[in-house]
This record gives C-alpha cells, sequence and structure tokens, in this order.
C-alpha cells in the first residue's frame, strides 16, 4: 500500500535555510524538492568526483589477485608500502600504468620469439665481415621446403630448427652477384637473452604495481564513508539551491513531504526551530513522493514495482498483486523442482554472504523466496532436474495425483498449457476490476460503466461455459443467463459507455471499442502461452543432457573412467540449462506483468520515489 505523507511549508529567514536543511538531515524523513542538476561549477565538481569515487570503489572491490601466479610476491610487496593518500587518483595511475606494461610485454614475448632461434646474437662479432664488404642475409623457411642443394651453392649456415621451421644465414663475398630463392629477413636486432633480461623487469614492474592496487582495496571503506558525505553534501546543496526567496531574498520557503507517521516526532523537532511551518495531509495535487508500505512477502518485490515506476499519490500500489504473479509465472517458466532447491541454496548462501557476488547483494531473500515458488511449482507439474517425476518409480505415487500432468488430466490439450492460459484469463480479468475500482474511485461510476460491461461479458461468459461444460446448469438456464449477461453488457457497452452523449455516436464508439478489446485481449490471452512454453523448453533441455549423460554412462557402467564423462555433462549441462531459464523466468513474467496486467489497469507508474534528506550516517 501507499504510506499516507504530509505536506509541510517551512518559512524562515534566508540567513536559517543552511542550519534548517542541516537539521532536516539528521531527521531523516522529511523529502524536500531538490534541483535535479548541478546548478554551479562546485555542484558540478562533487558530482564528478563521486561518480570518480563510485567507479574507483566498484573497480577496487572486485579486485582479487589471489589466483594470481606471483601472488606470494604481491603480497610481500603489499605490506612493504605506505597507503595512498588519494586512492582515487592513484588507482587511476596504477591501471594506466598496467596497461602500458601489458602492451610492453606483449612487445618483449614477441621479441623474444623472434630472436630465439638465432642464439645469442652478437652484432659486433660481424663487424670483421662486415669491414671487409661482406655480407649476411638471414632466413627462415618451412622445413619441408628446405632444398639441401643450397649448402653446395650458397655459403649457408644453419643456425637451429624445429619440427615446422629452419633458420639460416648466407654470405655473400664482396663484388658477388648474389640471388637467393626466399625472402629475406632483417637482421636479428640483439640477442634473446637481452629481451628475456627485459620481460623479467617488467614482470617485475607488474608485481609492483598489482601490490600497489592491492594497497589501494585496503581504502575502500574510508572512500565509501567520503562518497556518503559528499552524497550527503550534494543532497543539500541541490535542496538549498530548491529554495524559493521573498521579501527581497530575506524569506525563504520550502515545501517537503514526510510519512504521517512521523507526524508527532516532527512537531516537536519543528517547534524547537525558528521557523514558521504548515502541516496538511497531502493529496494529489500536490503530487507528494511515494513511499511503499507493504509486509515482508510483498516488500521483496518493491524492487521490480521501482523498475517500472512508483504509482502516484491516487493510484494502487500494484505491489502485492505483482508479488503474487510474479512468484507464481518465474515459478511455472523454470517449472522444474530440482532447480527450485538450487535456487534456495543460491538465495540463503546470497543472504548469509558465503556467496559474496555484487549484483545479487541485496538480492538473496527474494531469490530464495523464488527458489522455494520454484520448487512447489515443479512438485506440481512433476519435474526435477530434468526428470519426469510422474514416470519415476521411486516417487510416492500419493504424491503424484496432486500433479498437474497430461497423465491425470485427458483434456486434449496440453493441460499445462490450458493452466497457462486460464491463469492469464484470470490475470487480465483481475487487472480489468482493479482499473474498474480505481477508476469508479477517482472518476465515478459513470465514467467507468464501459469497463464494467466488459467484465459482465468476460466473467459471465466464463461462468456460463464453465456450467454448461460441467452440466451444472441446464440448457434453459444458459440460454436465459447468455440473455441477461449480454444485455447488461451490451448496455455498458453500446448505450451508457459515455453517459450523456448521443446513443448512436455511443453506440459507434462501443462497436470500435469491441474490435479494440476482442482483438487485443486474444492477443493478450495469447501471451500467457509463454509460461507452458519457456517450462517446456527448460524441462526438454534437461531431459536432453540427462539422455546424453546416461548414454555416455552406459547401462549397466561397465567402467570406472564413465562416470567422470557423465558428472562433466550433467553438471555442466543443467547449469547452462538453469542460467538460461532464470533468464528466461525473469524476464518474461515481468513482460506479462508490466505490459499485459499494468496496461489493463490503468496502472501508469509516474509517482516519484521518496528520498528523504538524510546525513551520511542514516
Amino acid at each position: 500500500m501507499i504510506e499516507k505523507m504530509t505536506k509541510y511549508s517551512f518559512i524562515m529567514l534566508s540567513s536559517g535555510t543552511e542550519k534548517f536543511l542541516s537539521g532536516l538531515q539528521e531527521l531523516g524523513v522529511v523529502d524536500i524538492t531538490r534541483s535535479e542538476k548541478p546548478v554551479d561549477k562546485d555542484s558540478a565538481q562533487l558530482l564528478e568526483w563521486m561518480r570518480d569515487c563510485s567507479r574507483t570503489i566498484s573497480n577496487l572491490k572486485s579486485t582479487d589477485y589471489s589466483k594470481d601466479a606471483d601472488f606470494e610476491a604481491i603480497r610481500k610487496v603489499c605490506d612493504s608500502i605506505p597507503a595512498p593518500d588519494d586512492p582515487i587518483s592513484f588507482y587511476r595511475e596504477q591501471t594506466e600504468a598496467l596497461a602500458s606494461l601489458s602492451s610492453e610485454i606483449a612487445s618483449a614475448r614477441a621479441e623474444i620469439r623472434v630472436r630465439k632461434p638465432w642464439g645469442e646474437f652478437d652484432k659486433s662479432g660481424l663487424e670483421g665481415l662486415v669491414k671487409l664488404g661482406y655480407k649476411l642475409h638471414y632466413y627462415c623457411v618451412p622445413a619441408k621446403k628446405f632444398d639441401s642443394e643450397w649448402k653446395g651453392r650458397y655459403a649457408l649456415q644453419e643456425i637451429s630448427s624445429d619440427d615446422r621451421n629452419i633458420w639460416f644465414v648466407t654470405v655473400s663475398a664482396p663484388e658477388e652477384e648474389y640471388h637467393f630463392p626466399v625472402q629475406e629477413l632483417a637482421a636479428p636486432a640483439g640477442p634473446a637473452s637481452e629481451s628475456e633480461s627485459r620481460l623479467k623487469k617488467l614482470n617485475e614492474e607488474v608485481i609492483a604495481v598489482k601490490a600497489r592496487i592491492m594497497k589501494a582495496t585496503a581504502s575502500v571503506p574510508a572512500l565509501e564513508k567520503k562518497y556518503a558525505e559528499a552524497a550527503s553534501s550534494l543532497d543539500l546543496h541541490l535542496a538549498h539551491a530548491a529554495t524559493e526567496s521573498a521579501a527581497e531574498d530575506r524569506i525563504s520557503v520550502l515545501t517537503g513531504f514526510a510519512p504521517s507517521t512521523e507526524d508527532a516526532r516532527l512537531k516537536d523537532a519543528f517547534d524547537k526551530m525558528d521557523i514558521y511551518y504548515m502541516a496538511e495531509d497531502a493529496s494529489a495535487d500536490d503530487n507528494p513522493p511515494i513511499k511503499l508500505k507493504n509486509n515482508r512477502f510483498s516488500k521483496l518485490f518493491e524492487v521490480l514495482t521501482g523498475m517500472y515506476g512508483m504509482p502516484v499519490y491516487n493510484e494502487f500500489d500494484p505491489t502485492p498483486v505483482l508479488a503474487v504473479f510474479f512468484l507464481l509465472f518465474f515459478g511455472i517458466c523454470m517449472g522444474d523442482g530440482g532447480y527450485g532447491l538450487i535456487l534456495i541454496l543460491f538465495g540463503i548462501g546470497v543472504t548469509k554472504k558465503w556467496i559474496n557476488i555484487d549484483m545479487f547483494k541485496n538480492l538473496g531473500p527474494l531469490i530464495t523466496v523464488l527458489g522455494a515458488g520454484t520448487f512447489l511449482v515443479g512438485m506440481i507439474l512433476g519435474t526435477a532436474f530434468g526428470m519426469d517425476l510422474y514416470t519415476a518409480s521411486w516417487y510416492p505415487d500419493a504424491l503424484k495425483k496432486f500433479m498437474i500432468t497430461d497423465h491425470n488430466f485427458d483434456l486434449g490439450f496440453p493441460v499445462q498449457m490450458i493452466l497457462a492460459l486460464g491463469i492469464g484469463v484470470f490475470h487480465i480479468c483481475l487487472a480489468m476490476v482493479t482499473k474498474a475500482v480505481l477508476y469508479t474511485k477517482r472518476f465515478g461510476f459513470k465514467a467507468t460503466v464501459s469497463i464494467w460491461g466488459w467484465l459482465v461479458l468476460i466473467l459471465g461468459g466464463i461462468t456460463i461455459a464453465a456450467g454448461a461444460m460441467t452440466s451444472l446448469m441446464s440448457a434453459e438456464a444458459v440460454k436465459w443467463a447468455i440473455i441477461i449477461v449480454g444485455a447488461i453488457s451490451a448496455l455498458g457497452i453500446f448505450i451508457f459507455n459515455t453517459p450523456g452523449r448521443n446513443p448512436l455516436v455511443n453506440i459507434g464508439s462501443g462497436l470500435w471499442d469491441t474490435y479494440n478489446m476482442v482483438t487485443g485481449l486474444l492477443g493478450d490471452v495469447l501471451s500467457y502461452i509463454r509460461l507452458y512454453a519457456l517450462g517446456l523448453a527448460g524441462g526438454m533441455l534437461g531431459n536432453a543432457f540427462n539422455i546424453l549423460g546416461s548414454m555416455v554412462l552406459g547401462t549397466p557402467a561397465d567402467a570406472t573412467w564413465q562416470w567422470l564423462p557423465f558428472l562433466i555433462i550433467i553438471l555442466l549441462g543443467h547449469t547452462l540449462n538453469i542460467l538460461m531459464s532464470c533468464l528466461g523466468a525473469f524476464v518474461h513474467p515481468l513482460r506479462l506483468t508490466f505490459v499485459e496486467y499494468f496496461k489493463n489497469s490503468g496502472y501508469e507508474g509516474k509517482g516519484l520515489f521518496y528520498r528523504p534528506l538524510k546525513s551520511a550516517e542514516k
């Protein structure tokens, strides 16, 4: 639900504005409208520093040399150097140095590859030949193209060779007309040992740079504290910039919002300040910031609501409905009880900080709940780690009776597809009911007659169809139900869709709305087939890996070595399937919520996020 807000109007001397805003920071619950952009050079510079600081903190947190081959050397150097005074600039300099060293190391290694076949080449030893006018020519040819007759025709000396190539030199005398049938190479610039020595020094420099970066990681807590202080200062600055002035800039006027639950505490605090203030219940016209108040379960899903947008003050909080259906949709899309257990364990590991991955650090409880939902749905659908539990001899027969599978329900169509479509119809009908109630509250019943007419038609039609198919309604009852439902819905859709307007115009408008509604609803309902399709695809892929593993293992396993490829196929295959299934199970339920549900419920999500002015410590 949307928490009730109180609107505060503050009037004070301009000289006391900064002190008052600092007091609001200490209270930490009042949302003062801030400027959205830096308003001067100082605030712009502070914002830029915060961006650099945030980037540096993120990079330093991800720095880990524990698996580096030279870790011990890096650690020893790290222990012997002081911490940097300016970690941000220091980190930038060291990363630039590391990138430069990486380029130089690549160059040194290339030099070694070129020079090594020529041995300890020394140009000074050839100066005598050069002075006499002799020329040395350097060649490298594939071993299979080397002609042994060259040794008889040329002054040729083989230097080195391997399985692929032969390196050799030839000498031509002064004034000798020289031709050789192979492209000549440039003379080596020096011995390989020279390049190897250079490479060694470069690697030592890399160790030193990595040690300095490792040392900088200890500055992360201090940087986080400075960042929080800077954010608080910037927040205060932007709030001050949004202050309105009056009486020749001697008076400042501000407006803020706070949860009504804080009224008593804020009254006590404001009464002690040198200000005049007025407090009143916030209204939709004030467009107050939105703070959601939900139970522990729904609160986990508020992050998904925020991804779309917060409700405005006279809208509804979609989080409770989103929580239930997103959990259900996620479980159906995953469709595997075994994968649900993996998610539960992963979520617990993230929550307990046994698993430290930044992108999941605040999502442990949500992952755990999604895993639990996946496990329950997977058991009901009869799938675990790609196995069909209904056909498993070891699975209790008593539990098989509760499975929603084609084994228990012979409907002529896949029962899980029918289930997905049924959930879709219910989800959309719930959205329309929500829209009807919300619009009735906001605009009055007259403005929602058409919506109620469609609801009567859809819900009545479903009820009549169910009654007829199950023989709970006689043919006569079905006939009169159709007449009554049709008449009531027709009045709402075609006659009174816009009260006060010409009925003939309403009929034309109703016909056009009927076309749009029928085609739109049909497309919306069919979108829910993706729930069945994703679950089916994940189950089939998991089963495929099981079959591949069993083929490698053999029946029965006749060799111990067969277990190794079996485990590799099973572990890698199911890991890949879990990752792909999780991606689909997150994206598609989110789409069904954002597009199908929000569209039909009238939810816009254009509200403001509640961002109270608070100090860095809060």
